[in-house]
């Protein structure tokens, strides 16, 4: 039996080496932003100059008549106004990459030797926005989709906090419902409810209707995806999980490793600042085969 290709992310050591100094950042973070040359963030044109005397900072000519428009490599990114070094941010966006269940604000703040918790905790989340995928291909081949609920049990809440309900929908948990490729990309979303029609626009949105096979579990609001979709599904609560190639079991591992993240790691995430959360476990997920995922993520930023 074979087994596959391990890919190596960046260790500590070559982190260290790559990026001695913010110099050295600045440089990598040009490189990755304009891969083809450096381009104005206010009007997009390539008509710019470097400006000799300053390091990493350009003109450019066309942003109005007889004006001309100076910015640095921050500019336009989430280093942009902030008191941080360049190099302290890469350190801690290589920190969330390389840890597959992610890492807290709490524990950036304790390594990094922050000035406070909130600076931490601020740098975290800049990062996870900037890890959002705004421009997605709709997924091909075989696909997955599954809902999942996230929240703590109710029997373990204070007694003032229970909602009666032992899970799904009404039990205070959040809902978060996703479409795996099978051996490609994930795309998870929070949604509201469980209605047919939010089922209904994630699909649409997240998979072709070229797709060879949709597979869900028997959900009563995936019934109507048939009629657009090669849709098959398999019966849980019949203790039914594969049929041939009809399966979840690939949304229900990305399930998992975010589940362990946010219990065993963050142990709580707000309604608010989940879909932030998912972006980055979606992030990972999706670059685990990318041996640049260091890169990739510093050309969102």
């Amino acid at each position: 039996m074979g087994t596959s290709k391990r890919i190596h992310q960046m260790t500590i050591p070559q982190w260290e080496a790559a990026f001695p100094t913010d110099d050295a950042c600045k440089a990598y973070l040009t490189k990755n932003r304009w891969p083809v040359g450096v381009r104005c963030p206010r009007c997009g044109s390539d008509h710019v100059f470097e400006l000799k005397t300053m390091a990493f900072k350009w003109e450019c000519m066309d942003c109005g008549e007889g004006v001309s428009y100076r910015f640095s490599v921050l500019v336009g990114t989430v280093f942009e106004n902030t008191n941080v070094g360049l190099r302290q941010w890469f350190r801690v966006i290589h920190t969330m990459l390389t840890s597959k269940k992610g890492v807290s604000a709490h524990q950036i703040y304790r390594t990094m030797g922050f000035g406070s918790y909130r600076t931490a905790w601020y740098m975290c989340h800049r990062i996870r926005a900037a890890l959002v995928d705004k421009e997605f291909r709709k997924l091909m081949g075989i696909v997955e989709v599954d809902e999942t609920y996230i929240g703590g049990k109710d029997k373990n809440k204070h007694w003032d906090k229970r909602s009666g309900h032992g899970g799904g929908e009404g039990s205070g948990k959040e809902i978060v419902i996703g479409a795996a490729q099978r051996k490609g990309k994930v795309v998870a979303r929070v949604i509201e409810n469980t209605r047919t029609e939010t089922f209904e626009q994630f699909v649409r949105e997240a998979v072709s209707t070229d797709c060879s096979l949709l597979s869900t579990d028997e959900h009563s609001a995936y019934r109507r995806l048939s009629k657009d979709y090669p849709h098959h599904a398999v019966r849980h609560q019949a203790k039914q999980y594969v049929v041939g190639a009809i399966h979840t079991n690939t949304i229900e591992g990305f399930w998992s490793i975010m589940k362990r993240g946010i219990m065993g790691t963050f142990h709580k995430v707000s309604r608010k600042y989940l879909p932030l959360y998912v972006a980055e476990f979606e992030f990972r997920y999706n670059n685990r085969s990318n041996p640049d995922i260091f890169g990739s993520a510093i050309a969102r930023c």
